[in-house]
């Protein structure tokens, strides 16, 4: 297979993989740590009007489903690209990014979470995909 192919589609699976692995994550995360009460956390709109209930615990769940999907997709992608591992793996970590961007922009969030999130759940994470992939390829 062409190797820029092989690339793109790498990308791709990482996405689509990645996103999967967070929305799974996101959705037993109300049967684990139920939303405060009286909180409609099936609309955005909901999830606005309620955000000031939230604790601490409530934050454990999404940050672990964008740290695990980047992650996710980011090994995927390194797995299955024919070069540049690490960098289509930090590609798949730019992506989840702005999209971490666009959803603190659509639903506000503490700004303890904002710093966290943005810092800890995309790029380091992509990084460590990438470098399982990398590290292992050289043995």
């Amino acid at each position: 297979m062409n190797p820029i192919v092989r690339n793109i589609l790498a990308v791709i699976s990482g996405l689509v993989v990645g996103s999967t692995v967070n929305m799974g994550i996101i959705m037993i995360s109300g049967s684990i740590i139920p939303p405060p009460e009286g909180v409609d956390n099936t609309t955005v709109e909901g999830l606005k009007a309620g955000m000031h209930l939230f604790q601490p615990k409530h934050f454990l769940f999404p940050f672990l489903a964008h740290a695990i999907g980047t992650f996710a997709g980011a090994l995927l992608a390194a797995i299955i690209s024919a070069n540049r591992k690490m960098l289509l793996a930090l590609v798949v970590g730019a992506f989840f990014l702005a999209g971490g961007i666009a959803n603190i922009l659509m639903l506000p969030s503490p700004t303890w979470f904002t710093i966290v999130d943005l810092a800890g759940a995309y790029f380091p994470m992509a990084f460590l995909g990438g470098k399982m992939v990398v590290s292992n390829s050289k043995k």
